[in-house]
C-alpha cells in the first residue's frame, strides 16, 4: 500500500520559498487582500489509491455521528432524526431531542461518553427554542440510548438569546482524556457584539463537567458578569472539533468569513479574534478588516484562502493508513471532498483530495476498525479502505 504522492516533498519546499512558478501544481492560492501573505498550498488532485465503501445510502445531511461499542453508528440528520446505522440499515431511533430546525440549525453533533459501555449517555448539540424569546440558540442535551430509543433527557448548557437568524449555531462536541466536555457555538450572526463580550454566549468554545456544572477552574468562573463555561472566545463559526491524541489539545476548524477559514488550538481564555482579526473579506468582496494579528489574540496554525468551508475533524491513525498516520482530515462542504493536511509537527505542509465529487463533506470519523467514515449530504455513510 502506498498513500503519498511524489508531489508532497515539492509542496513542502514551496511552503518556504519566496517565489512561486505561475501556473505550479503546489503553487499557492492567490489572496484578494493586498499585502496578505498566504500559507495555502493548493490541493493536490486525488490519488484515488483507496477504494469507497458505501456503508449506508440515503441521508440529506448527516451531520453527527459517533460508533457505539459494537460498530453500529448514531447518525443525526440535521432537520431532526436520529438514526442507528447497523448492518448497512438504518432504523429510526425514538425520542430524540427536540430541535428548531432552522437555516444551519438544527440536530448538530453526537459524542458518546467515555464511560458509555456503563451509563449510557449520548450527548447532542442542537438548535433549541427553549427560553422566553423567539427563535432559537446552541444547546447542549444528553440522554440515555437503550438501543431503541433515547430518555433522561437533560438540557446540560443552553445558550441565549434566542434570535431568529438561521446562521452559525456551530456546533461540536469533545471529552478531553481528563472527561471535561466541550462545546462551540457560533456568532450566531452577530459578529458584531457576540466573540468578544465574555458576558454573552456564541463565538465560543464552552467546557463543562460531563453533568453540565463548571468546571472550578474555568478562566472566566471569577469574573462578575462573564458566562462561566466559555473556555475561550473570538471564534466565528466552528463546525470540527477534536481531541488531539498526541498533544493533549482541543483542535478545531471554523469558517471564516470570504477566505480566512482557520484551524486553531484552543488555550484557556484565549481571545481567537473574530472579528477584530481575518485572513477573509467581507462576501460583498469589501475590506472586514486591515488587521491579521492583533497583540493579545491567538493565530491560527493555519488558513485556507479561498475558504473550502470545513466541517469535521480527524487525526488519521497509523494502523490502518501508514503513509496518512497524523495527518489531519478536514471535510470540504464548498468543494465537495475530503482534505487530508499533511502535518510536520503542528504545520501543514501539503494537502490532497480524497473522496472528490461525492458530495458536501459534513462530517469524519475515525471507526473502532481503525478506518475513516465520512458522512455526505444526500448520499450517506462512506469508508475508505486502503488499496495493498
Amino acid at each position: 500500500m502506498k498513500f503519498k504522492t511524489s508531489m508532497h516533498l515539492k509542496c513542502a519546499l514551496t511552503l518556504f520559498s519566496f517565489s512561486l512558478i505561475a501556473g505550479s501544481s503546489c503553487a499557492q492560492e492567490k489572496d484578494n487582500r493586498p499585502g496578505i501573505s498566504v500559507n495555502t498550498p493548493k490541493v493536490a488532485e486525488d490519488p484515488k489509491n483507496y477504494t469507497v465503501e458505501t456503508i449506508v445510502e440515503g441521508f440529506d445531511d448527516p451531520w453527527g455521528m459517533d460508533f457505539l461499542p459494537d460498530g453500529s453508528i448514531l447518525v443525526s440528520e440535521k432537520a431532526g432524526t436520529l438514526f442507528l446505522v447497523k448492518d448497512g440499515e438504518k432504523t429510526e431511533v425514538k425520542n430524540a431531542p427536540e430541535v428548531s430546525s432552522r437555516g444551519q440549525g438544527g440536530l448538530l453533533d453526537i459524542i458518546l461518553h467515555p464511560d458509555f459501555e456503563n451509563n449510557n449517555w449520548v450527548y447532542f448539540t442542537a438548535a433549541s427554542s427553549e427560553g422566553e424569546e423567539e427563535g432559537a440558540n446552541t444547546a447542549v442535551i444528553r440522554a440515555k440510548f437503550n438501543g431503541t430509543e433515547l430518555s433522561d433527557h437533560e438540557t446540560i448548557y443552553k445558550a441565549g438569546p434566542n434570535t431568529r437568524k438561521g446562521q452559525h449555531f456551530g456546533s461540536r462536541l469533545a471529552f478531553d482524556d481528563q472527561g471535561y466536555l466541550y462545546f462551540s457555538a457560533g456568532d450566531r450572526g452577530d459578529r458584531d457584539n457576540n466573540p468578544q463580550d465574555i458576558s454573552r454566549d456564541n463565538g465560543k468554545i464552552y467546557r463543562l463537567h460531563d453533568d453540565g456544572s463548571i468546571p472550578k477552574d474555568n478562566p472566566f468562573v471569577n469574573e462578575p458578569d462573564a458566562k462561566k463555561a466559555i473556555y475561550s472566545y473570538g471564534h466565528r463559526n466552528p463546525q470540527g472539533m477534536l481531541f488531539h491524541p498526541k498533544y493533549k489539545e482541543i483542535w478545531v476548524n471554523e469558517h471564516g468569513p470570504q477566505g480566512g477559514d482557520e484551524i486553531n488550538i484552543v488555550k484557556k481564555g484565549g481571545n481567537f479574534g473574530w472579528p477584530l482579526v481575518s485572513y477573509g473579506i467581507n462576501y460583498d468582496d469589501s475590506m472586514l478588516t486591515e488587521d491579521t494579528s492583533k497583540e493579545g489574540m491567538e493565530q491560527p496554525i493555519y488558513y485556507w484562502v479561498p475558504s473550502i468551508a470545513p466541517s469535521g475533524f480527524a487525526i488519521v491513525p497509523e494502523e490502518t493508513y501508514p503513509d496518512w498516520a497524523g495527518s489531519v482530515l478536514v471535510g470540504s462542504l464548498k468543494f465537495q471532498y475530503l482534505e487530508l493536511l499533511e502535518m510536520e509537527g503542528k504545520k501543514v505542509v501539503s494537502r490532497t483530495k480524497l473522496l472528490d465529487g461525492l458530495g458536501r463533506l459534513r462530517n469524519v470519523k475515525i471507526g473502532p476498525d481503525n478506518h475513516i467514515y465520512a458522512a455526505i449530504g444526500g448520499k450517506g455513510i462512506v469508508k475508505i479502505i486502503p488499496n495493498k
